[in-house]
């Protein structure tokens, strides 16, 4: 019996020393309470001891294999280049030092694009959240060893993946005539500059860039760049999701202009007064000219140099109430104007004495320019009036400005030319595209706008037509109809057409 006894309680610390033996041997770590997740950091890369690459954006995951093995996954593998894509290592041996774990492993794996079989070492410790890893990746088709560095913290699981960049603008760069269009879709940025910008400006150009919220960009926002050629920006989500942006020059543009700097004195006597100097551009002012010898003072037109926008002088646009004085050569009003194209009388139809439009070679892309306006008191309809009992007043109704440019075709189909008037210029079939301000309200200061062309009568622009380009600006909007109001004020400056 005691022999029995015995033998029962050698067995019973044979079983014990077993068992403490085996959980020495095989541990168990809070590998999914501590250690798994995701951690967001950066790679550092060298080939054969030569570094190609610095502070990578990289994220990996460790998860658990076993009670102390942990697999480590490195997803889209890439440098200089070349996507190996993911490494994955299914076996770390996990081992405790306080409240840090070391881990090794080695596998051999099959990388992509033509890499072949890998022999990967492994080594890293997990750490308070943090990890820090070593792989020294052995391939064997190019008899070169590839050594990655990697340092991340590990992520809560509620972090933002937003990775965008929301706004991307150049601010007060003369040379942009398109600002930076965003395709999300494909990670491209496109802007469009002057034709002659030189790669000395382009080289100094610095953007404004918004991205998503809690996100990082590199480069960053208001640096200079050289953007005579492609620049890559890289935007990291909170969770480390990467997005590249690659920002390129998509083309170059051509300017009109009139910014109304420079004038000339026209006429004589009480005839005389100033236009602007360009060529192609007309004014009401011509009309008028001549209503002094009808009592009538003033001019429709007038160079303003003391409320600009930028350089000498702006136009300044005014509506004259000439109703009182009406006759058949005299309207009810005169509206200010201005316009491309010439001014040639026609005392039957006077409508038809604006000659809109100029040659115009490129393809209108946008109407851009400054403007502020402020309406008359007293809104009255002349048409059809042949004298001042006529009129007819419009107490409820506001004046508005009009700005507008036009694109129409410069020949019939006979080969015939086409010149667009007072008569025609709203409604005629040879229209081809238009930009046009919708708001012609009170502007009590310089607004800018910026109005991009677009088609009508189910046209598209044709490489080898010849066209002509109409702007027409008012300080009445229906003032070809003889509506509008007596001192409403158009004041324009730094006007331009883009094209390409």
């Amino acid at each position: 019996m005691k022999k029995n006894l015995f033998y029962l309680f050698a067995l019973i610390c044979s079983v014990s020393l077993f068992t403490s033996c085996s959980d020495d041997d095989d541990p168990v770590y809070p590998i999914e309470e501590e250690l798994a997740g995701t951690y967001k950091g950066t790679l550092d890369i060298e080939l054969d001891g030569n570094p190609v690459g610095v502070g990578l954006p990289k994220n990996i995951t460790i998860a658990k294999s076993g009670n102390n093995i942990i697999s480590l996954e490195l997803k889209d593998f890439s440098f200089m280049g070349n996507n190996l894509g993911t490494i994955k290592l299914e076996k770390c041996a996990l081992k405790q030092n306080g409240t840090s774990y070391s881990f090794t492993g080695n596998q051999e794996l099959n990388l992509a694009n033509g890499i072949g079989k890998c022999n990967v070492n492994v080594a890293g410790t997990l750490n308070n959240g943090k990890a820090e890893v070593n792989l020294d990746i052995a391939v064997e088709q190019l008899g070169e060893t590839v050594k990655v560095v990697y340092k991340g913290d590990k992520l809560t699981g509620s972090e933002s993946s937003e990775a965008q960049i929301t706004s991307f603008v150049f601010k007060d760069a003369s040379i942009i005539t398109e600002q930076p269009i965003i395709d999300d879709a494909t990670g491209k940025i496109t802007f469009k500059v002057l034709d002659d910008a030189t790669d000395e400006e382009l080289a100094a150009l610095v953007p404004t860039i918004e991205i998503s919220l809690k996100a990082t960009i590199s480069p960053a926002t208001g640096v200079k760049q050289n953007f005579a050629s492609d620049v890559t920006y890289t935007v990291i989500a909170e969770d480390g999701t990467v997005k590249e942006y690659i920002v390129s020059l998509a083309g170059r543009q051509v300017a009109m202009k009139f910014p109304f700097d420079e004038w000339k004195s026209v006429g004589a006597g009480k005839s005389k007064h100033d236009e602007p100097i360009e060529e192609t551009l007309a004014t009401s002012a011509t009309a008028a000219s001549l209503l002094w010898l009808y009592g009538i003072e003033g001019f429709p037109l007038y160079k303003e140099t003391e409320d600009v926008v930028a350089g000498e002088a702006a136009a300044k646009l005014v509506t004259m109430d000439t109703s009182a004085k009406m006759n058949s050569l005299v309207p009810a009003i005169t509206s200010g104007s201005v316009f491309t194209g010439k001014f040639v009388l026609d005392m039957k139809d006077r409508l038809n004495s604006t000659k809109f439009g100029v040659a115009y070679e490129m393809k209108p892309a946008y109407f851009r320019g400054w403007y502020k306006y402020t309406p008359g008191d007293k809104f009255i309809d002349g048409t059809g009036a042949t004298k001042p009992e006529d009129v007819v007043e419009h107490p409820e109704i506001t004046d508005e400005c009009a700005i507008q440019a036009v694109l129409y075709e410069a020949e019939d189909a006979e080969g015939n030319e086409v010149t667009l008037t007072g008569n025609n210029i709203n409604s005629s079939e040879y229209r081809v595209a238009v930009a046009v301000l919708d708001d012609g309200t009170a502007k009590a200061a310089y607004t800018y706008f910026d109005i991009p062309f677009t088609y009508v009568n189910g046209k598209t622009y044709e490489s080898g037509k010849t066209y002509k380009l109409a702007i027409v600006c008012a300080s009445s909007k229906d003032g070809d109809a003889f509506k509008g109001a007596g001192g409403s004020t158009l004041w324009i400056d730094e006007l331009e057409i883009i094209g390409e």
